[in-house]
């Protein structure tokens, strides 16, 4: 058994929705590591929680998320910063654990790596985003061989050192979501809704083939939203909120596809297996972690990213796909008890070449 400490990304509270997939990643982690017995405590900001999870609440102020920055921003911390103070304490109950690992994409955690004793295992939840960090993580990685992870190839490429990097994929709990094979008349789209995630091109897409499409999740941008309510007032879009999975499962469960519009290299796509859970084929740019999950013509449509022409003429095909093999993809490839093996086999390989 390992005693393992995870410090959480600190751009919000675990549950808030602030932190994207890495959110849904720490939980299912932590719930399929404690299912083969290891002992998971979690450090996140404060008003965190996790089912069935020790949580321990770091008060400070949040991180501005790295992805609403340019390249070569400066390296920077706010007055009393929530990351500082959960990696203080990382730093104070270090040696009651086996391992530490890293879900915050941002600079300290790398360059704080040499000054702990216990190793730090790093899932880097993002591809390249800054010169600062893609700097220090060179340098960490050159130092300490065979301690980052990654979700996917496609995230991968887009470092340097990414053929260095365990390959990990990710999960769900396959039991908290409901199969339908009776969809309504609509569509979806989920995720933050934040520029780099071009909700827009699928609202332009509904608003030429007529069909509805309900959005949910955490409005990151209120100002980019409203852009897009003034740019489309006559789409038929129904923003449904930020829901708890069993609500998102049931409702997700109703629509006829989701539509995933990434600007950016994503570097998973947790939504993309939660829709398959539902038996809900998936509408996607053909670019970064969708790339890797969609099975062309068989769980959905890879279309050329950008093309809001390519949206649509998928959409037109979405009665092709049968719902069942969507399923059945989710079932075979992302469980939580495959994901635990693959996690366990490496941090195994970290704490025992100490």
């Amino acid at each position: 058994m390992l005693k393992i400490l995870f410090v959480s990304t600190s751009v919000g509270s675990l549950g808030s929705g602030q932190g994207g997939g890495v959110e849904l990643t720490v939980q299912n982690l932590a719930q399929a590591l404690s299912d083969k017995g290891h002992c998971i405590d979690v450090v996140a900001p404060e008003g965190s929680w996790l089912k069935d999870v020790r949580v321990i609440g770091i008060a400070g102020n949040l991180q501005i998320p790295v992805q609403t920055q340019s390249r070569d921003v400066p390296i920077c911390l706010p007055d009393d910063a929530v990351l500082a103070n959960m990696w203080s304490y990382a730093q104070t109950v270090q040696h009651e654990y086996d391992l530490l690992v890293n879900f915050a994409f941002d600079w300290l955690p790398f360059y704080l790596t040499p000054f702990f004793d216990t190793t730090i295992a790093h899932f880097i939840s993002m591809g390249s985003m800054t010169i600062a960090s893609d700097r220090i993580m060179e340098q960490i990685i050159d130092r300490y061989p065979g301690t980052f992870g990654l979700y996917t190839k496609s995230q991968a490429d887009t470092f340097s050192f990414g053929d260095r990097c365990e390959i990990l994929s990710s999960a769900i709990d396959l039991a908290l979501y409901d199969f339908n094979n009776s969809p309504e008349d609509c569509l979806a789209w989920l995720g933050r809704i934040a520029p780099e995630k071009a909700l827009e091109d699928a609202v332009a897409a509904v608003n030429t083939t007529g069909i509805p499409l309900k959005i949910f999740g955490k409005i990151q941008e209120q100002a980019y939203w409203d852009e897009i309510c003034r740019d489309f007032p006559d789409a038929l879009i129904e923003y449904r909120g930020f829901l708890t999975t069993k609500e998102l499962q049931q409702e997700l469960g109703k629509c006829r596809a989701l539509l995933m519009t990434p600007r950016w290299i994503e570097a998973f796509g947790n939504v993309a297996i939660e829709a398959l859970a539902c038996g809900v084929p998936i509408i996607a740019y053909n670019r970064g972690g969708p790339s890797e999950i969609v099975q062309q013509g068989k769980t959905g449509f890879l279309v050329e990213p950008d093309s809001i022409t390519g949206l649509v003429e998928a959409i037109k095909q979405i009665k092709q796909i049968d719902r069942f093999a969507c399923r059945q993809q989710a079932e075979d490839e992302y469980s939580l008890s495959a994901l635990g093996d693959r996690f366990e086999q490496w941090f195994k390989k970290l704490t025992t070449n100490k």
